[in-house]
């Protein structure tokens, strides 16, 4: 829309479609994947698995060394963006002279707050067809409270996580119910699509 790009299309990809298998085979495949994005976006998600920590002789260096290259040679039709934890970014900027020149432009997203993540689970629950009752909403509020806001959080894929983990958790508890007094017909059906506080998964457990 800006005239900034010819298509403007995205071509999205991580180290498994730039790194190849064996010596000679990680060139061609990062030159293929840039060149499908030439015109558009090329996005490069958890692009500090290209140096993995403590690997010196892998072939994500290579597959850097190659970006470098065609970024420059085409620095004026893609735009190229890449992504991850700050800290193992800024080890992958390290890892190549070229590269910290190339990405002059850092955006640093804050984590998501504890009623943003409600307002995901209860996005997930809406998607579904489950509901929750007020308790279930507070008691949610206290566990994203307490979760961990360490480097290993995962934003809305941990509200995901929760969310899936109570669904789990519900139907294992509905499996235990006497169902054979229940009319579910009528408003005991709810029973079935509601999730309660005790369908949250333990503090501290594993999602």
């Amino acid at each position: 829309a800006l005239g900034l790009l010819s298509r403007g299309h995205l071509v999205e990809a991580d180290r498994g479609d730039l790194v190849g298998e064996y010596v000679g085979h990680t060139a061609p495949k990062t030159t293929a994947v840039f060149r499908r994005a030439l015109g558009g976006v090329l996005f490069i998600d958890e692009a500090y698995s290209l140096v993995p920590q403590g690997q010196f002789t892998d072939f994500g260096s290579e597959a850097i060394s190659t970006l470098v290259k065609l970024m420059e040679d085409h620095r004026d039709e893609v735009v190229v963006i890449v992504a991850g934890y700050p800290s193992e970014m800024n080890r992958l900027l390290e890892s190549n002279a070229g590269l910290a020149s190339r990405f002059t432009r850092t955006l640093l997203f804050d984590d998501y707050s504890t009623p943003e993540l409600v307002r995901i689970v209860e996005h997930q629950a809406d998607s579904h067809q489950y509901a929750f009752t007020p308790e279930t909403t507070a008691a949610l509020h206290g566990y994203f409270d307490a979760l961990p806001r360490g480097e290993q959080f995962g934003n809305g894929r941990s509200a995901r996580q929760v969310f899936q983990r109570m669904t789990e958790r519900h139907a294992q508890r509905v499996a235990e119910l006497d169902l054979s007094g229940l009319d579910l017909t009528s408003g005991d059906a709810e029973l079935l699509t509601t999730l309660l506080p005790a369908d949250l998964p333990p503090e501290g457990g594993a999602l």
